[in-house]
């Protein structure tokens, strides 16, 4: 499946358990001799939601959320159950889901979390505007910088020109950067309007994708605390366009956007170290 272009090999583990470890999900992940993904996703069964989503980047590490991944699986289960809602659980919370008309999901990705202790930082900053030296770059941004938690660790940089930002080189070095011990997803974002921003993205254990759900939130987020738009944004990332909607009664943020399926069908995972 896939969120506009961040795509996900998904495995249903409800009626049967599947066990993967670090080394399977890169096997999986691969792109040439694997099935190819940014992130692989198994639903399994929860006690106290429709499903629990378990994520993995393509790296093998187990990551707390995926928002593209979130309407993916919701999209599944709204088809399966008839209903007009579920509930779907991760490691980084519970998500309410529902679809939202032209076959698009929105997902309630929860209230956003700017402690540096919660996203979590190794150095005391103030997480709406803060200077993040990296060696060797001299980018005007970073002496900018926000971080936010929204599910994930992430790192939000506004620039003047999206296109042009320093994503494929810049974005890993600050990945790994000291400050982030769960390592951080990075936001490179520009400014379009009072209610429009373009964002490209570089994912921690993933690279550079189409697009992360988690990220146009944290984004969102991040530039009405700066006063740069409202509540409502649209988000366009390399692979579509994502509504951002962070709600004043409860603080928590909506996220709408398509989900689509690629394909399905079996696969022998132990031929990829992988089982049952």
């Amino acid at each position: 499946m896939h969120g506009l272009g961040n795509d996900f090999a998904v495995f249903d583990a409800r009626a049967k358990p599947v066990a993967l470890d670090a080394n399977a999900v890169r096997a999986l992940s691969d792109r040439k001799r694997g099935i190819g993904c940014d992130q692989l996703i198994v639903i399994e069964r929860s006690a106290k939601a429709d499903a629990f989503m378990r994520i993995y980047n393509a790296d093998g590490g187990e990551v707390e959320s995926c928002g593209n991944a979130a309407r993916c699986v919701a999209k599944l289960l709204l088809e399966e159950s008839g209903k007009k809602s579920v509930t779907l659980d991760s490691t980084g919370g519970t998500m309410a889901c529902a679809f939202a008309g032209g076959g698009e999901v929105t997902v309630d990705m929860g209230a956003p979390k700017f402690d540096w202790r919660e996203i979590p930082m190794a150095q005391a900053v103030d997480t709406a505007s803060f200077a993040l030296p990296v060696e060797g770059f001299a980018e005007p941004a970073l002496e900018n910088a926000a971080a936010v938690a929204t599910g994930n660790p992430h790192l939000v940089l506004f620039v003047d020109d999206a296109e042009a930002a320093p994503v494929e080189t810049l974005g890993p070095m600050i990945e790994h950067h000291p400050w982030f011990p769960a390592r951080v997803n990075v936001e490179f974002v520009e400014k379009k309007s009072e209610d429009a921003l373009r964002m490209r993205v570089w994912e921690r254990g993933a690279g550079v994708t189409l697009a992360c759900g988690t990220g146009a939130c944290a984004s969102a987020a991040a530039a009405y605390r700066r006063g740069l738009t409202g509540r409502k944004v649209s988000v366009e990332l390399d692979g579509g366009t994502l509504l951002i909607d962070w709600r004043e009664s409860d603080d928590h943020l909506l996220m709408t956007g398509p989900a689509a399926l690629s394909f399905s069908g079996e696969i022998d995972l132990a031929a990829f170290g992988g089982g049952a």
